[in-house]
């Protein structure tokens, strides 16, 4: 008894994604049905496409800002206005060291600086650094265009410049600069300037307008010189295994260091740039989704109106014995048909899309002249991308079920079609 039922279940199942592929397929005798079905799909895919790729060039923002802007500024600063000696030193930085979120810890000398040739002058942010440490704590290293950090080691008087910041002030690598300290020296006749001639050693080039263009590195020791600085140095930057952990870490060391110290985190200048790009991820995504929705709603009105198309058909499969679940199936399985091939085609598209849209956009601005994003106003100057798995499945399930759900209501609808009404209206 089991056997034929379950040959007739199967054999109804069967039937209904043949007369729905049929109904899917192009064909000179359902040219409305098939212009509908490709209608649906083609609005599947190109938000499917548009979704997907947006999420790429978001992700991609936020992987830049995650390693690279993140991977050079310090996840946190402790600065001190006071002349702290070196063992005073070493105890902060024991006491920053002991804990397990803590990946390196590195000596600074911040100060605000004048740097000048004969072409520019800019006021900039001067680093002084302990070069081979600071390999440990930076990726900087990574960015150099020309010369590099190391050098800092072999020029007591070398100095690294971001590339916009060298390209303004018209330095090649190993042209001299003139870094000028703030501070006055006092005589008898003139107040004098304290200023160092520095041999430009390395350039750099990360995409950041506030990294490239205003902050200048030299060596701790060429620091301590030029400004005058008696203490062994005068911050301290510390690298975390999480940076989005910094503001919370931050309160919790603030109880144990001493309080002349002051704690400064990385969002105090990169954490609204960070929001934003979340923010409007967020944002951007629930419209995408939107789009997807309409374009799933188009989907329920071309199937509704297929089903009025197809209302003789329906009646005759009817007499023929077709049951109303072979009827709702055969609408079910078209429309989870459309779903797919609409899911399938706006993952390969949105796939090579997000591969592609950095060189895409690179190509536009090269024939157009333009600058699709400003380092003035983005943290990048170009146009990220990166794909995730995540994504492709989030959007994929996402969008399949958007498409089930679409075609409950025409496939009862086509269900509870009457033979023998329809055969009469016909």
């Amino acid at each position: 008894m089991n056997e034929p039922m379950s040959d007739h279940k199967n054999n109804s199942i069967d039937f209904a994604r043949f007369i729905a592929l049929r109904y899917v397929s192009v064909g000179r005798r359902s040219q409305l049905v098939s212009f509908m079905s490709l209608v649906s799909i083609f609005g599947l895919v190109l938000g499917i496409t548009i979704l997907i790729t947006v999420l790429s060039v978001m992700n991609g923002f936020d992987r830049e800002v995650r390693q690279n802007i993140l991977g050079i500024v310090p996840h946190l600063t402790i600065n001190t206005q006071e002349r702290l000696g070196e063992q005073q030193w070493q105890d902060i930085e024991s006491i920053i060291s002991a804990n397990e979120q803590v990946v390196a810890t590195a000596p600074l000398i911040e100060v605000a600086g004048l740097i000048a040739t004969k072409n520019y002058s800019k006021g900039v942010l001067v680093n002084g650094i302990d070069a081979q440490r600071e390999q440990e704590i930076s990726i900087i290293s990574d960015f150099m265009v020309q010369g590099s950090l190391d050098a800092l080691t072999q020029q007591r008087w070398g100095i690294v410049l971001g590339d916009t910041l060298a390209q303004r002030l018209g330095a090649n690598l190993g042209d001299s600069v003139d870094l000028f300290s703030l501070q006055v020296s006092i005589n008898p006749l003139t107040p004098l300037p304290n200023f160092r001639s520095f041999k430009l050693v390395g350039i750099y080039s990360v995409g950041t307008q506030e990294l490239d263009s205003e902050l200048v590195i030299v060596n701790l020791a060429a620091a301590k010189a030029l400004y005058k600085i008696r203490p062994v140095f005068t911050s301290m930057r510390v690298r975390l295994d999480d940076a989005l952990e910094a503001d919370g870490f931050a309160r919790q060391l603030s109880l144990q260091l001493p309080a002349e110290v002051t704690i400064t985190s990385w969002t105090r200048v990169f954490g609204n740039i960070y929001e934003n790009i979340k923010f409007s991820r967020t944002i951007v995504g629930l419209m995408l989704w939107l789009l997807i929705a309409v374009a799933t709603f188009n989907l329920v009105v071309s199937l509704i109106m297929i089903v009025r198309d197809k209302t003789a058909d329906i009646a005759i499969l009817r007499t023929l014995g077709a049951s109303a679940k072979t009827i709702n199936r055969i609408f079910m399985w078209q429309g989870c048909m459309i779903g797919l091939i609409g899911t399938t085609l706006g993952v390969v598209f949105g796939v090579l899309a997000s591969w592609q849209v950095s060189n895409f956009a690179k190509l536009i601005e090269h024939v157009f002249s333009i600058q699709i994003l400003s380092a003035e106003v983005y943290p990048v100057d170009f146009l990220p991308s990166q794909l995730r798995l995540s994504d492709i499945v989030m959007v994929a399930a996402g969008v399949m079920l958007l498409s089930v759900l679409a075609t409950i209501y025409p496939a009862r609808r086509a269900a509870a079609v009457q033979p023998a009404q329809a055969l009469r209206g016909d």
